[in-house]
C-alpha cells in the first residue's frame, strides 16, 4: 500500500480516500478535488458532481437520522478551512452588533453563538467584500449580552452568491474525506476545553477540525431523510412543528467513537436560538443552483414557502395571541396553513389529491371549509370541511349538486352554519346571476346539517348576521339590501369583494383602475392596485395604495377587527407574498412569500373578558417563553401551565432534570398520589431549589411529597449568572416571571385567569416531541445504551471545581430544610445509568470521579439520618443496578419499559411512607 500513500502525498492538493479513518468506509468516501481560493481562509471545492451519504441505515440510530439518502452536487463551492476564530468574528462583530466574545485566544473557535449570530456574521463579511448577502430579514432580536436570538422575516436565498453557512451535505462531502481522529480534539486528548483552530493537524489534511473541537452549525433545517438520491440538497424547508436546527461533528467533550459524519444534533433539541460554549460554526461561499428542499412529506420540492412575520409580530398587530392563517398552495394545489399560536413558523401543507380554493377557518379555528371552485369561473363545485391540523382528519363533504365559496358564521342562536352559493361564475349578465342561488347549511359535531336556501343570486362575498346585507364581486359588485338586489360602484368592475366580520357593514374589493376609485383616490392606479372599502349602502370610505412593485390580490378580511389579508401580484402577475394589512394604520406586514400564494384567510382568536381576568396585564401576564425558543424554554413554559392549572390537586411534585422527566408517569401512580412532574431541562439543583421555593411550596397547598433527581454528575454548575439557574440567569428576560417576581410570585394569591393568559399566549405540545403524562415525556424510543458509553464531562472535574460541587450540596441540604418547615417529604434520586460506566473512571454521563461519587452516596445516606424528612433512594448503584439496555433512550434517560419499571418502584415507595 505504499505507492498508495506516495500518490496521496504527491497530489497533496487531491483529497484522497487514502486513510482508514475512524467511521467512515473507503467506498463511501466521494473524490472531490479541493484547491486553494482566492477568499481568505477558505478552500474551493470542486465537486466533480459527486455523491455523498447522508443518515444512516443503523437501527439504534436517531429517527431524524434514518435511512441513508444520497445526495448528488451539480455546482462548486468554497468552505473554511477551519472554524471561525474568536479573533475573526470579533474583528467583524464588535462594530455591528457590539458583541465581542470573551476567549482565551483569538485563534479558539468561536462559540456560545447562535445560529443568528453565525448568520450576522456571514452577511457582514459579504458586505464587506462587497458582495449580496444570502440571508436576509427585516428586523433582529438581541438579548441582553447582545446575541441574537430572533431574525424577523427571516430567509435563506441560495441563488444569491455570498458567504453562508455550509449545507448538511457540504459538510459531509468535504468531512468524509478529512474524517481521522488521529487529527482530533475530543473527550480522549482535549482536557474538556477547545483548542486553537488547525492546532492537532498534519501537512497532508486540508480542512481542519471537521471531527471534534467545536461542534458546527451548518445552514440546514432539521427534517427527514428518505431513501432516495437528491441533487443540490439544501435541508427542509423550514423548522417544522419544533424549529430544529442541524449540527455537526461532535466537539472536545465527546469520545471518538461517539462521533459519527451522520449524527445532526445534540444531546437536547436544537434551534435558531440556541447556543453552547462548545458550538461554533465554519464559513461556506457560493450560490446553489436549482436548490432542491425536502419537507416532512418526504417529497422534494424546488421551491418553498417561506413564513416571514412572527407570532410576537402578529400578536402586536391584531392584539390576539392565537392566529392561523390558511391559504391554497397553487404549486400543488394543497391547503396549507401556519399556526401562529405556537410560536415557531413553520408552514404545513395537507396533501391530497383535494383541489383547494377559497379555505376559510372556522370561527372556533379548529376547522377549514374549503371548495373546488374557483371565483368567477361557472360550473360544478364540492363543499368540504376537515380539521385544520397536519393530518387533515375528519373530512367531509357536503352531498349537493354544487357548492362554492364557503363563509362561516354564527347565528343568534348560537348556531354555527356555512353560507355558500350554487355557482361560482361571474355576475355580469343579470339573468344569469338569478339562475344561481346562496345557501347556508348548518355544521355541529363533524356534520352538516339540511341546505336551507336563503335567496336567489350567488352572494358569495359575504352574508350580514341579520341577513339585511348580502355581498359578491366578480365582474359587478352587486348587494343584496333588505331582499332588493342592487349595483353598486356605478356598475364598474369590480372582484375579491368581501363582507366585514364584524357587524360593520363595510365591504372590501379591488377594481380595475376604474374611474370611481380613481376620483376618490385622487390619483390614477392600475388594476388591482388598490384595496377599497365601501359603507352599508354602498359609498366609499377608504382606499389603500399596494406596495410599491405590486398590486393585490385575493383580498379578505380576517375573522375579526379592522384587519385585511390578501396576496401580492409582481410585475409578472406571480403570487409571491401574503400579506397583513391593518386598515386603521395603513400597515402592511409581510405573512410569508413563495411561487404562488392564493386565497388567504386570516383567523384571530375572539378574546373575551370572562374568560381571564381583565385586571391581569395581557402584555406581561403568563408570557413565560417567545417565538421560537428551544425545548428547555418551552418545557418551563408548560411546567407553568401546570401548575396554575393543577394548583389545588398536586400532592406529588416531581423535579430536577430530564432523566425524571422521562422516568415519571404520574397516570401509573397509585390513586391516592396526584403527581404531576415539572421536571425541566436544562437543569441544576439550585433552579429546583428556586422552583420550589418561588413556585410549587407557596401554591401546591396540597402538597406532601418532593421527588427530586441527584444529578450529582452535573453538579458543577453555577448559581448565579450564566448559569442553568432559571430564576438568576436567563429566564429573568421573560415578562410572564418578571411580572410573578413583581407581585411577589403571587404568594398572597393564585390571580383568576392566569391559567388562561398561559394557555393562550402560546401552544406548547409541538415542543413537546412525544406524548405526554401530565409533565412526563412519554418517550417510545427504546435505543438503548451505548457501548462504551458517552463522557461528556471531565470525570476530575471535581478536583478543580470542588466548591461548585459543595454549592449544589448545600442547595440539596437548603430544600430539605425548607421542606421540613412545610411538613412536606424529600425523595432524593440518583438515576440509573450506563452500566459499562463502571468500565471508565467516570460516575456518569457528565463524568465525575467514581470514588467522589460514592463519597456523595455517603453523605446522602448521612442526610437521611439528620433529617427525618428527607428519603434516599440509589436506583443507580454505581451501575449495578439491573435494568436492561432496551429500557433505555440511551445512556442515561429511560424509555416506555424503564418508566414503567421506575413509576411503579417510586409508588411502592410512597406508598410505604403512608
Amino acid at each position: 500500500m505504499k505507492w498508495l500513500a506516495l500518490i496521496c502525498g504527491f497530489f497533496s492538493l487531491l483529497v484522497c480516500s487514502c486513510s482508514n479513518s475512524v467511521g467512515v468506509s473507503a467506498e463511501k468516501k466521494p473524490l472531490v478535488d479541493v484547491s486553494t481560493d482566492t477568499l481568505a481562509g477558505m478552500l474551493r471545492v470542486q465537486t466533480l458532481k459527486s455523491v455523498t451519504v447522508l443518515g444512516t441505515l443503523d437501527s439504534k440510530a436517531k429517527v431524524n437520522e434514518r435511512p441513508e439518502m444520497r445526495a448528488r452536487f451539480d455546482y462548486d463551492f468554497s468552505i473554511g478551512r477551519h472554524e471561525v476564530t474568536c479573533g475573526e468574528f470579533n474583528s467583524v462583530m464588535e462594530n455591528v452588533s457590539g458583541l465581542v466574545l470573551d476567549c482565551d485566544n483569538d485563534s479558539l473557535p468561536a462559540t456560545s453563538l447562535t445560529f443568528y449570530d453565525a448568520v450576522l456574521f456571514a452577511n457582514e463579511r459579504s458586505k464587506g467584500e462587497g458582495f449580496d448577502t444570502a440571508y436576509t430579514y427585516a428586523s433582529a432580536v438581541f438579548d441582553s449580552e447582545k446575541h441574537c436570538t430572533a431574525l424577523e422575516g427571516f430567509a435563506y436565498r441560495p441563488e444569491v452568491n455570498a458567504y453562508r453557512l455550509p449545507t448538511e451535505a457540504e459538510w459531509i462531502l468535504v468531512a468524509s474525506s478529512e474524517w481521522n481522529a488521529e487529527h482530533s480534539w475530543t473527550a480522549e486528548n482535549s482536557d474538556y476545553k477547545l483548542h486553537r483552530v488547525c492546532e492537532k493537524m498534519d501537512s497532508t489534511v486540508q480542512f481542519c477540525d471537521m471531527m471534534g473541537n467545536a461542534m458546527e452549525w451548518v445552514n440546514d433545517w432539521l427534517g427527514v431523510f428518505r431513501d432516495t438520491t437528491v441533487t443540490n440538497f439544501v435541508g427542509a424547508p423550514d423548522g417544522g412543528a419544533l424549529g430544529q436546527r442541524v449540527v455537526k461533528g461532535g466537539s472536545y467533550r465527546n469520545s471518538a467513537t461517539s462521533i459519527n459524519l451522520y449524527s445532526r444534533g445534540d444531546v437536547y433539541m436544537v434551534t435558531s436560538s440556541t447556543r453552547a460554549d462548545y458550538v461554533g460554526f465554519r464559513l461556506a461561499f457560493g450560490a446553489i443552483p436549482a436548490a432542491v428542499w425536502m419537507g416532512n412529506n418526504g417529497k422534494a420540492a424546488s421551491s418553498r414557502i417561506v413564513p416571514l412575520a412572527s407570532s410576537a409580530t402578529l400578536r402586536s398587530v391584531v392584539g390576539a395571541h392565537q392566529v392561523r392563517l390558511a391559504f391554497r398552495n397553487d404549486l400543488t394545489e394543497n391547503l396549507a396553513y401556519v399556526d401562529y399560536s405556537s410560536g415557531i413558523l413553520s408552514v404545513v401543507e395537507i396533501a391530497d389529491t383535494l383541489d383547494v380554493y377559497h379555505p376559510e377557518i372556522s370561527p372556533d379555528g379548529k376547522r377549514v371549509a374549503f371548495c373546488t371552485g374557483l371565483e368567477g369561473v361557472s360550473g360544478k363545485s364540492s363543499l368540504y370541511v376537515r380539521d385544520l391540523s397536519a393530518e387533515g382528519l375528519n373530512l367531509v363533504k357536503l352531498e349537493v349538486e354544487s357548492a362554492a365559496i364557503p363563509r362561516w358564521r354564527v347565528l343568534d342562536s348560537g348556531d354555527t352554519v356555512i353560507v355558500y352559493v350554487s355557482d361560482a361564475g361571474n355576475n355580469k349578465e343579470e339573468s344569469a346571476f338569478k339562475m344561481s342561488s346562496t345557501w347556508q347549511v348548518s355544521f355541529a359535531n363533524g356534520k352538516f346539517g339540511k341546505p336551507q336556501k336563503l335567496f336567489d343570486g350567488a352572494y358569495h362575498g359575504g352574508v350580514s348576521g341579520d341577513n339585511s346585507l348580502a355581498v359578491t364581486g366578480a365582474r359587478l359588485l352587486r348587494a343584496r339590501i333588505s331582499g332588493r338586489d342592487t349595483v353598486w360602484y356605478n356598475g364598474e368592475q369590480a372582484c375579491n369583494v368581501s363582507l366585514a366580520k364584524d357587524g360593520s357593514k363595510r365591504t372590501l374589493f379591488l377594481d380595475f383602475g376604474s374611474k370611481t376609485g380613481r376620483e376618490y383616490a385622487g390619483e390614477n392606479y392600475g388594476t388591482h392596485e388598490r384595496l377599497l372599502v365601501v359603507d352599508s349602502i354602498g359609498d366609499l370610505i377608504q382606499t389603500l395604495a399596494a406596495p410599491t412593485g405590486y398590486s393585490f390580490d385575493h383580498s379578505e378580511w380576517a375573522s375579526n377587527g379592522n384587519f385585511v389579508v390578501a396576496t401580492l401580484t409582481n410585475v409578472n402577475g406571480a403570487h409571491t407574498k401574503m400579506v397583513l394589512i391593518d386598515l386603521t394604520e395603513g400597515n402592511v406586514v409581510d405573512l410569508a412569500e413563495g411561487d404562488e400564494l392564493w386565497h388567504p384567510n386570516l383567523w384571530i382568536r375572539q378574546e373575551k373578558n370572562n374568560e381571564v381576568n381583565i385586571s391581569l396585564d395581557s402584555d406581561s401576564a403568563g408570557i413565560y417563553m417567545n417565538d421560537g425558543d428551544d425545548w428547555g424554554v418551552a418545557l418551563m413554559r408548560y411546567n407553568m401551565e401546570l401548575l396554575w392549572q393543577y394548583r389545588d390537586s398536586v400532592n406529588v411534585a416531581v423535579v430536577g432534570s430530564s432523566r425524571p422527566l422521562y422516568s415519571l408517569w404520574p397516570s401509573l401512580m397509585s390513586n391516592r398520589f396526584f403527581m404531576v412532574n415539572f421536571a425541566q431541562t436544562p437543569n441544576s439543583i439550585h433552579m429546583s431549589r428556586d422552583f420550589l421555593e418561588l413556585y410549587l411550596f407557596p401554591h401546591l397547598k396540597k402538597l406532601k411529597y418532593v421527588v427530586l433527581s441527584l444529578d450529582i454528575d452535573f453538579w458543577n454548575k453555577p448559581d448565579g449568572d450564566n448559569s442553568d439557574n432559571l430564576f438568576k440567569n436567563a429566564y429573568k428576560k421573560y415578562p410572564g416571571y418578571v411580572y410573578d417576581k413583581n407581585h411577589n410570585y403571587w404568594q398572597d394569591g393564585y390571580p383568576e385567569g392566569l391559567l388562561e393568559y398561559t394557555k393562550n399566549y402560546l401552544e406548547v405540545k409541538p415542543y413537546l416531541l412525544h406524548e405526554v403524562d401530565r409533565g412526563a415525556i412519554m418517550n417510545p424510543f427504546c435505543g438503548g445504551w451505548a457501548n462504551p458509553p458517552l463522557v461528556e464531562g471531565d470525570s476530575s472535574a471535581y478536583d478543580s471545581e470542588k466548591n461548585l460541587y459543595e454549592k449544589s450540596f448545600e442547595s440539596l441540604v437548603d430544600i430539605i430544610q425548607s421542606a421540613q418547615n412545610k411538613d412536606i417529604v424529600v425523595i432524593g434520586i440518583l438515576f440509573p445509568q450506563n452500566p459499562d460506566y463502571q468500565n471508565t473512571g467516570a460516575y456518569g454521563r457528565y463524568g465525575l470521579r467514581r470514588s467522589v461519587a460514592e463519597q456523595f452516596v455517603s453523605r446522602f445516606q448521612e442526610l437521611e439520618k439528620s433529617y427525618s424528612n428527607f428519603k434516599f433512594i440509589d436506583r443507580n448503584r454505581m451501575g449495578n443496578h439491573g435494568y436492561p439496555s432496551e429500557w433505555f433512550v440511551d445512556d442515561d434517560h429511560l424509555c416506555i419499559e424503564g418508566a414503567k419499571s421506575f413509576t411503579a418502584t417510586v409508588d411502592l415507595i410512597l406508598n410505604g411512607l403512608e
